[in-house]
């Protein structure tokens, strides 16, 4: 195809927004259907793009908005708090893996510089493919969910200083390494961080004045690329000056809407870049050596696989069970392995050859990884099937409070208790809640709490309140049953997440507190406050509406089973609250409280 450039744009937007969608609908990621774009779009298959190098030159820019985007979510002050399994575990996954890859590559015939950065471009695995699998599983807060992340996080840090040192590594792969241009790197890298936290707030804060969007976004994009330029005019990647930007700004006011203005720009960028890449593989030369690919696919995953269940058993101190499935989630290769190899192979690092067998490599890898966590989840089982972890043996303290759940609302109960010095004992039938809370010291003991025997010995008979903080409805009303049945004069609390279950509680004589309930008239209570209405009067009509609510959760109580009979209290009930306030001025709800006697 020799049209224009106006046809050509036409024809990549068609491209991403029919093709990354359906691969993603398939569970095989945005990246894979952009690499398939580009390959059916490129000189091997339709032809409709015959010269990948200039569209790939020109979607380079979605590598640098990338770079900067992950610069703004990535602050010193979010690093410092995560700093243990971040810079424990994922610099123990990033030299392991890396050294062990890079072996290898030395090993199939490439030079020790060249073998370096395939090893490390290789240790490097998906974010969006592996959060979008830990999500698919409900994994995301899980212990192993929560060591991948650092992981991630650890290599999308070791990817910048990588992206930067593949030029330097190109050039003096032949020649020795001139001093002037190392000079040139590091005074490009000075004028960026100085010249960035003396500038960059203050012209954001006089372009927010104006008032113009569109100017904000122009300022935007000029942070960006131009720190991007300075970096290409020193021989150093653009990647990095974006980056060192995006970190600049990561602790500003304006983080969130940058964010906003560079991500639409960055995410249809990415895809082109990605497309650029598909297109320039040899579709041919790879399919000539599937043996030779297949080698490749399966050295990565096994050395990744295997190095990652020895970092998350020991630095990161998981069960196996859980180290499995860690594993599985980030053998696969990474979207920033294809910018390294293209980079790479521009600077003369690797053949095109290289290029095209390690970026199909890649996007093979991340083909497979739903197999492979399908996998491990069943090799998970059968570890999980040795005999389960047992219950806690609880001293009996008599204590006289006992709190079942530790959740958020258990622990703030608990934090009330011990601020009193009460003695209480918290029950928890999560091992990895259990396992985390008690690294700040809590009373918390694994068990299942709608046990007798637990219950007993736990010094239930002591206990005055009970408070049941469980998130799961069905276990909250059992455990409720088993506290009514065993100490039918104590007073318990129960968290309820609706009617329903509040309902379901007030059939045992449970006294149900709805969580959101109380948030909600709290901050209704400070709007109409902040908006200048007389704080007595809003409470006064906070606490009518409170006890409106409660006659009409008993009301609906009697009639809960009957669906047109729900219907009409509620309609009845908002019909006696609109009679209730309007009784004080004859205005409606509001004019109780904006009356001239009410109103400041």
């Amino acid at each position: 195809m020799h049209g224009s450039g106006f046809e050509l744009a036409l024809v990549f937007l068609l491209a991403a927004v029919l093709v990354a969608p359906l691969f993603r609908r398939l569970g095989l990621g945005a990246v894979l259907g952009y690499l398939a774009a580009g390959v059916l779009l490129g000189p091997q298959a339709l032809r409709v793009v015959a010269e990948p190098e200039p569209v790939l030159a020109a979607s380079e820019i979605g590598v640098v908005m990338l770079l900067f985007v992950l610069g703004l979510e990535l602050s010193p002050s979010r690093l410092s708090v995560m700093r243990r399994p971040v810079f424990g575990a994922g610099g123990a996954q990033m030299a392991l893996c890396g050294l062990a890859l890079a072996v290898a590559a030395r090993l199939a015939g490439l030079p020790w510089t060249a073998a370096a950065v395939v090893g490390l471009a290789l240790a490097l695995s998906s974010t969006a493919v592996g959060l979008q699998l830990l999500s698919e599983r409900g994994a995301v807060h899980s212990a192993y969910g929560r060591l991948a992340f650092a992981i991630l996080l650890f290599q999308d840090l070791a990817a910048i200083p990588l992206l930067a040192a593949v030029p330097l590594l190109g050039r003096g792969s032949d020649a020795s390494i001139d001093p002037w241009a190392i000079a040139r790197a590091i005074g490009a890298v000075l004028i960026v961080v100085g010249g960035g936290r003396l500038l960059l707030r203050p012209l954001f804060r006089l372009v927010a004045r104006s008032g113009m969007p569109e100017a904000f976004t122009g300022a935007a994009l000029l942070t960006v690329l131009g720190a991007a330029w300075l970096m290409l005019q020193a021989g150093l990647s653009p990647g990095l000056g974006a980056f060192l930007a995006g970190v600049l700004l990561s602790d500003s006011e304006f983080r969130h809407e940058l964010e906003a203005q560079i991500d639409p720009f960055k995410g249809l960028l990415l895809g082109l870049f990605f497309m650029a890449v598909g297109m320039g593989i040899d579709v041919a030369r790879v399919a000539a050596e599937p043996l030779r690919m297949a080698a490749i696919v399966a050295t990565l995953l096994a050395v990744k696989a295997v190095l990652l269940v020895i970092v998350a058993r020991r630095p990161g101190r998981l069960s196996l069970r859980d180290a499995l499935p860690l594993a599985a989630v980030l053998a696969l290769g990474g979207e920033f392995a294809f910018v390294v190899f293209s980079e790479a192979a521009r600077v003369g690092l690797i053949d095109g050859a290289a290029r095209d067998r390690l970026v199909a490599a890649v996007g093979l890898s991340m083909a497979l990884a739903p197999a492979l966590v399908w996998l491990a989840a069943k090799l998970s089982s059968r570890v999980a099937k040795k005999p389960p972890r047992p219950f806690d043996a609880i001293p009996d303290t008599r204590p006289q409070v006992l709190i079942a759940g530790f959740g958020r609302f258990g622990q703030v109960v608990a934090r009330l208790l011990a601020a009193q010095k009460l003695p209480f004992i918290a029950i928890e039938p999560s091992a990895d809640q259990v396992d985390f809370v008690r690294r700040f010291g809590n009373p918390v003991y694994y068990g299942d709490p709608s046990r007798s025997d637990l219950l007993r010995s736990a010094g239930a008979d002591s206990a005055k309140v009970f408070v049941i903080a469980l998130e799961d409805p069905e276990q909250s009303v059992n455990t409720a049953r088993t506290v009514r049945r065993l100490y039918p004069e104590a007073r318990v609390y129960a968290s309820a997440r609706d009617r329903p279950h509040a309902w379901a509680l007030m059939d045992l004589g449970v006294h149900a507190v709805r969580e959101v309930l109380h948030s909600s008239l709290y901050t209704g209570e400070r709007v109409l406050i902040d908006l200048g209405f007389d704080p007595d009067t809003v409470r006064e009509h906070v606490e009518r509406f409170r006890e409106h609510d409660a006659r009409l959760l008993r009301a609906q109580y009697d009639v809960r089973d009957d669906e047109a009979a729900l219907i009409r209290t509620t309609q009845d009930a908002r019909r006696e609250l609109e009679e209730l306030f309007s009784a004080d001025a004859g205005e409606g709800v509001l004019g109780g409280i904006v009356g001239p006697a009410a109103r400041r």
